[in-house]
């Protein structure tokens, strides 16, 4: 099967693996060759490199999706309309403020808010948060037909899943609030440390925590309403996870351990799909010898060395996908070759894409 026909009817598909495998160009090549077959794509990434930007031939990327014009993809008649974004997790977390606020004014105070300020540059650390932030808005919002998500890197690939909850967890705010209260044994502990605080630094922690929980409000049901709709929104049957990976053994590891994560918790698994494979190449005969007599000893040496060591990397690529294989018992599995330089325009993404749509 080819990727087509793997996300035939799907709304959302979730390119999730650990970093440096071409998460991301693959990711960007699925939704192109949607896009190629009249559907009205849009790729959100969250890498730090810009790679996608550079691969789309864009100099910048932002939160807001931006059509790439067919001009920019020559070699492919795209029939529909491909989009692409690039978050900005600062912004993501303010657009989502601005969104369960009650009015603009309490949205406001909450981002003037000197915990909140603290707090969403913490959390803008967590990419997985902002992932599925705007994959929600973007899934809602039914603009498009298809989503295609490329996740953080992370050993844990599910971790982005538990985001939404673990900040649920905190945005609830009942340990906390308890430990501000006046009352509270917490504050009794801190209060000579946090006046010391005060005093040096002007600070009022405790003030600004409880005008921070007092701003939140009832905001923090809307937030977890929104963390349960993202689950129910995973786990359809309009969503597709794919696996990216390498053939190195490490990388392979961790697929194999997500997909027993993705069967285990039920999520929908369409296929693995493993980059920069190193097809097996027959060894065949002395090839020093062969090619001494027309280039030379030193020159023919250096060949056989070359092609030995394509040899040793195919094996070792065919051992690891064999094991892949097992693992997935039957599940799709699509093979991107190793190309001779590595994918960083629009040329090379239409290698990579060629490879997963190839009938």
């Amino acid at each position: 099967m080819n990727v087509a026909e793997l996300l035939a009817g799907k709304r959302i598909c979730v390119c999730a693996g650990p970093g440096g495998v071409g998460k991301t160009t693959v990711s960007a090549a699925i939704a192109l060759g949607m896009a190629a077959r009249g559907g009205k794509v849009a790729v959100v990434t969250i890498d730090p490199a810009r790679r996608l930007a550079d691969a789309l031939g864009l100099e910048q990327l932002d939160n807001e999706p931006r059509r790439i014009a067919a001009e920019r993809l020559p070699g492919v008649t795209v029939s529909g309309e491909l989009w692409a974004l690039m978050l900005d997790p600062k912004r993501t977390f303010d657009e989502l403020i601005d969104s369960v606020a009650p009015t603009a004014e309490r949205a406001a105070a909450v981002k003037a808010n000197r915990v909140y300020r603290e707090l969403s540059q913490a959390v803008a650390g967590s990419q997985e948060f902002t992932a599925v932030s705007k994959l929600y808005e973007l899934a809602t919002g039914g603009e498009f037909d298809l989503l295609v998500l490329d996740t953080p890197p992370a050993r844990n690939a599910l971790d982005f899943l538990d985001a939404p909850q673990r900040l649920m967890s905190f945005l609830d705010g009942r340990a906390l609030q308890a430990f501000v209260k006046p009352t509270g044994f917490g504050l009794r502990l801190l209060s000579p440390l946090l006046g010391a605080l005060r005093a040096v630094t002007g600070l009022d922690l405790i003030a600004d925590l409880t005008t921070f929980f007092t701003l939140l409000g009832g905001m923090t049901d809307e937030f977890s309403a929104r963390a349960r709709a993202v689950d129910v929104l995973l786990r359809s049957r309009e969503t597709a996870f794919m696996i990216v990976t390498s053939a190195q053994r490490e990388p392979l590891d961790e697929a194999v351990t997500l997909h027993e994560t993705l069967r285990e918790s039920g999520l929908p698994f369409a296929a693995a799909i493993v980059n920069r494979f190193n097809a097996p190449i027959e060894d065949g005969a002395d090839l020093e010898a062969l090619l001494t007599p027309s280039l030379g000893g030193p020159l023919a040496a250096q060949i056989a060395a070359a092609h030995h060591d394509y040899v040793s990397l195919g094996s070792r690529d065919a051992v690891q996908v064999e094991r892949l294989r097992r693992a997935l018992n039957g599940e799709p599995l699509l093979l991107v070759p190793q190309f001779d330089d590595d994918v960083h325009d629009v040329e090379g993404l239409l290698r990579v894409h060629a490879q997963l749509f190839r009938p």
